[in-house]
C-alpha cells in the first residue's frame, strides 16, 4: 500500500523487494517463489497519479512441458494511470480510484506485471526436462503413430509452405464419394 494523500505534486520514488512470501500470499499464483526488485516512479498531479513500474529479477515456476521446477528471469517497464472517479474503465492501463481513496494497493498490479514479463511458454532448455515425465508423455500421447512433436526440442515458429489464400473459393465437391464424410457435416448441410 502506498498512502498518496500526503504526497506533494511531483515525482516520488519507491522500491519494493518481492520475495517468496509475496507469492505465497496469492492463492492461485503460478509463481512459487522469487526474488524481484520493483522500482516505482509515481508522479502526482492535481487530478491523477502516473506510475511507471520497472521490474527485474527471477521467479520460480513449473516447466510447461515436464512440470519440474524452473527459474525464469523477468524484466520489464509498465505504466499505470490512477485517476479518481466512480465508473470503471475498459483501458487496462487506467485504474479508477474512489474519490475518498487515500492509498493505492499495488499487490495485484505488481503480480500482473511479473507474470506478463514471463515467456508465454515456460520450458526448460533442450535436454534439461525430466526424462521420466517426457517418457510418460510419449507413452500416453493421443497420437502414438505420429512423429514426436518437439518434446526434446524448443518450439520453433510454425511455418506452412502451402499458404492459405483468403480469396480462394472453397467449394464442396459432391462428386467425390470415396472420402468418408463425418455425419455431423452431413447433418449441417441439410440445415439450409
Amino acid at each position: 500500500m502506498i498512502p498518496f494523500i500526503g504526497l506533494k505534486v511531483g515525482v516520488h520514488e519507491f522500491d519494493f523487494e518481492i520475495r517468496d512470501k509475496f507469492f505465497e500470499d496469492l492463492e492461485y499464483s503460478i509463481i512459487h517463489s522469487g526474488d524481484v526488485h520493483v522500482h516505482l516512479s509515481l508522479e502526482k498531479k492535481e487530478t491523477m497519479l502516473i506510475g511507471v513500474f520497472t521490474i527485474s529479477g527471477t521467479v520460480h515456476t513449473n516447466c510447461d512441458r515436464c512440470n519440474d521446477p524452473l527459474e525464469v528471469p523477468v524484466k520489464g517497464t509498465y505504466q499505470l494511470i490512477f485517476k479518481f472517479g466512480h465508473e470503471r474503465e475498459d483501458d487496462e492501463s487506467l485504474v479508477v480510484l474512489h474519490p475518498d481513496a487515500y492509498e493505492i494497493d499495488l499487490q495485484d498490479h505488481i503480480y500482473e506485471f511479473i507474470t506478463v514479463s514471463m515467456p508465454t511458454r515456460v520450458i526448460h532448455a533442450q535436454g534439461e526436462c525430466n526424462e521420466e515425465m517426457i517418457a510418460l508423455l510419449r507413452e500416453y500421447s493421443h497420437h502414438p503413430d505420429e512423429q514426436e512433436e518437439n518434446l526434446d526440442e524448443e518450439d520453433e515458429d510454425w511455418e506452412d509452405d502451402d499458404e492459405w489464400d483468403e480469396d480462394e473459393d472453397w467449394e464442396d465437391d459432391d462428386d467425390d464419394d470415396d472420402d468418408p464424410v463425418d455425419p455431423r457435416w452431413s447433418a449441417l448441410k441439410n440445415l439450409n
